[in-house]
């Protein structure tokens, strides 16, 4: 009787503990893998055998999902998912939660992906550390973390906003990346909150909107926190960036790719070919930035002379407010980009820019209202 007592009262403990905990994924659920590579195991236990190595992108059925203790540390626990795979076998084993990636929550980033559909590219940029992809820009808890990304991690830019930083009295977090599903203890959180309180004055924090490659994450879209970022500025341009921030760019020839400016994961180290660009540029300033200070202050555009073989400045505008986003269109020499824009009377209109070449082959920039040259190259 005892026996029986004790095995009822054993599962109904389980039961409880995967009811209360804050899941990520649920019994029923599909899923996908967003690990580079895993294992799905015989168990949960630390000796349980290797039954079958996945990798990201693969698909699984979710049967279960358990809460156990984490073996190096009593003090929390991990999420281990029972699923099923669609393998000749069709393969059942354990997994650990964090390797696999809801189908509602990858739903949701495809949503977010849509929005800005035919956004292109603003700039491009890297991870400092291993960090947080979130389906919203908020770093106060877990429940919006859809997977961590790997130090590195390259991605498209098509936004960005600064939101208030949460209240000291709250608990947040660096973001770099926890366990997905893992609160962080509060102890630690704490010392999270000190050490970054220590950092900055900043009373508003930046977060990019990010659009990724699949071979980076199946979710295509969503926030990182904006200090785990570093831009990617092309090596054609890089040394042009003197006094002011680099916020958006984009190519005015080659190939579409280079004319939006972006670089996949596998060639975001190479060195850009030379060409000509449209650069927006922001002053940089050691004072607290305001949730509603323009994008960027100043444009610029850099022409190449193929001849020569160097830069030379094509036009370089007056300080302006102006707001995303840069939008490039045309065909061959004769392009436009347009960008939005602050005027006398506080109105943000839409300013339209005209490039074309001369009749000696020089890059100009027809400012909205202004002629284009007659001289220019046909």
């Amino acid at each position: 009787m005892s026996i029986r007592f004790s095995q009822t009262l054993l599962i109904f403990t389980l039961l409880g503990l995967a009811v209360g905990c804050n899941t990520l994924a649920r019994r029923g659920d599909s899923g996908v893998v967003v690990a580079r590579r895993a294992q799905i195991r015989s168990s949960t236990a630390v000796v349980a055998a290797d039954l079958l190595e996945v990798n990201r992108g693969d698909a699984v059925e979710i049967l279960e999902s358990l809460d156990v203790q984490d073996p190096s540390d009593n003090t929390r626990k991990e999420r281990w998912l029972r699923v099923q795979m669609n393998d000749a076998e069709n393969t059942e084993g354990w997994i650990e939660a964090r390797n696999v990636m809801p189908e509602e929550v990858l739903e949701a980033s495809r949503r977010l992906a849509e929005e800005d559909k035919g956004v292109p590219a603003q700039a491009t940029g890297q991870l400092r550390a291993s960090s947080n992809l979130r389906l919203s820009s908020d770093r106060s808890g877990n429940e919006n973390i859809m997977m961590r990304l790997d130090t590195g991690s390259s991605f498209e830019i098509v936004g960005w906003k600064r939101i208030p930083k949460p209240k000291s009295s709250e608990a947040i977090e660096s973001d770099v990346a926890p366990k997905a599903g893992s609160a962080q203890p509060v102890a630690s959180r704490g010392a999270s909150r000190g050490q970054e309180e220590n950092e900055t004055e900043e009373t508003n924090e930046l977060w990019y909107k990010v659009r990724l490659p699949p071979a980076i994450s199946p979710a295509p879209a969503g926030w990182i926190y904006g200090k785990q970022v570093e831009l990617t500025v092309p090596s054609d341009i890089i040394f042009y960036r003197t006094g002011r921030e680099f916020v958006a760019w984009q190519r005015l020839d080659g190939s579409s790719s280079e004319a939006e400016g972006f670089l996949t994961d596998k060639n975001a180290g190479k060195e850009a070919r030379p060409g000509s660009w449209v650069i927006l540029e922001k002053s940089s300033s050691n004072q607290p930035r305001t949730l509603d200070e323009p994008d960027f202050d100043r444009i610029y555009v850099v022409g190449y002379d193929k001849r020569n073989q160097e830069h030379y400045t094509a036009y370089r505008s007056s300080d302006v407010k102006g707001f995303l986003p840069l939008r490039l269109e045309g065909q061959g020499e004769n392009k436009t980009f347009t960008v939005r824009a602050q005027d006398q009377d506080g109105q943000i209109k839409e300013a339209r820019y005209s490039v074309y070449k001369d009749g000696r082959g020089i890059l100009k920039v027809a400012a909205p209202g202004a002629a284009v040259d007659d001289r220019r190259r046909r």
